[in-house]
């Protein structure tokens, strides 16, 4: 494991199959012996958590840039009380979102301009950046079964079928090399296809992360 730690994020539509797979890599990596610590975003301190609750409170009425700020006020906290001393600590860090999510949700989706949003982000992050993006792929159909599954929606997810368009095109943009060069603040990206079982979809992140992070000893194969 590098002696810094890693930051490991997990992206995607809705429905995508995100903490399905966060939570299988945190047991393989258990398994091997590999400390590691899991999040989400908005969330995973008491100040993110009370965040969360806005933020995806149904009821609720949030105009797009204090809906952005709220998601970077939640993150800095984060960083700062959790992920920089994991990973100070050479401990392994699963995130469930990151700043994919911002440019797909708040820039794509709320139409933000992408500057605004960067500029806010180098304060949230204070220069953290991930080792590796996992950027879960689901077709549609699936994607919308797998949402609806989950019960009634929150705000977010309520956003309407031409926001979710956006966001969805977003994340199709971002698979793209010259938009990754673009954008070093989001690190390596490696899309996955999130499609079938889950088992099927933990072999594929699996190996790739065999791949793309050798040191940290997972290795691929069938799930357990």
């Amino acid at each position: 494991m590098a002696r810094d730690g890693s930051l490991i994020v997990f992206e995607g539509v809705e429905g995508a199959g995100k903490t399905t797979q966060l939570v299988r890599l945190g047991a393989r990596l258990a398994a091997a012996g590999v400390p590691s610590e899991t999040y989400r975003e908005p969330g995973g301190t008491p100040l993110g958590n009370e965040v969360r609750t806005l933020l995806l409170d149904p009821a609720r009425e949030i105009t797009p840039r204090a809906e952005a700020l709220l998601f970077m006020a939640s993150r800095a906290e984060l960083i700062e009380r959790c992920i920089r001393p994991a990973l100070a600590a050479g401990r392994v860090v699963l995130l469930d979102r990151f700043t994919l999510s911002t440019y797909a949700y708040q820039v794509y989706g709320r139409g933000i301009d992408e500057r605004e949003i960067r500029a806010a982000n180098v304060t949230a992050t204070g220069g953290v950046v991930p080792s590796l993006t996992f950027l879960l792929r689901a077709s549609p159909d699936v994607a919308a079964e797998r949402a609806r599954l989950r019960g009634a929606p929150d705000r977010m997810e309520a956003s309407g079928a031409a926001f979710h368009a956006r966001v969805a095109a977003a994340f199709l943009q971002f698979e793209d090399a010259s938009w990754q060069r673009a954008h070093p603040e989001c690190g390596p990206i490696l899309p996955v296809n999130a499609d079938g079982a889950a088992d099927e979809v933990e072999a594929r992140v699996l190996q790739a992360l065999a791949e793309a992070l050798p040191s940290l000893g997972v290795r691929p194969g069938a799930a357990a």
